[in-house]
């Protein structure tokens, strides 16, 4: 019987910190500086909640695996996304290098495909030929 109420307990504390970390997920304004790291700390808390609730449920070698696999994949994806997209934190993803493989045609390096770009859109407002026009689309609430 008091093993029932502790797995009662149990559950209700990983229903309020699934809840928390939820609305903390939700919360959380697109222009966060670090965005990607703060989803990972909150949803953080929701591994904790889950592990709570394995244990409530009886499910201790489920727990204690996902205790041990939980902090290395936040690991491994934020340590993914420091490695290729954080512009912001990593300095050195702001020193691009250009390769030029004249080997191989179908390479051409950027400065060359912005330079035949603007050659391009040159010729195009030279002509008459070519117009452009665009479309607002304007939505009343």
């Amino acid at each position: 019987m008091i093993v029932e109420y502790i797995q009662s307990a149990l559950l209700l504390i990983a229903a309020f910190l699934v809840i928390v970390s939820a609305v903390g997920l939700l919360s959380l304004s697109k222009g966060t500086k670090n965005a990607v790291y703060a989803r990972i700390h909150i949803v953080g808390v929701f591994d904790v909640a889950c592990i709570i609730a394995m244990i409530g449920l009886g499910q201790y070698l489920l727990a204690g695996i996902y205790f041990i696999i939980a902090p290395f994949t936040a690991h491994a994806i934020a340590n993914a996304f420091y490695k290729s997209e954080d512009v912001e934190n990593n300095a050195e993803l702001n020193e691009v290098e250009e390769e030029i493989d004249e080997s191989n045609p179908f390479i051409h390096p950027k400065s060359k495909i912005e330079k035949l770009d603007e050659d391009f859109s040159e010729k195009l407002k030279a002509d008459d030929r070519f117009t452009f026009s665009t479309l607002d689309i304007v939505e009343e609430e």
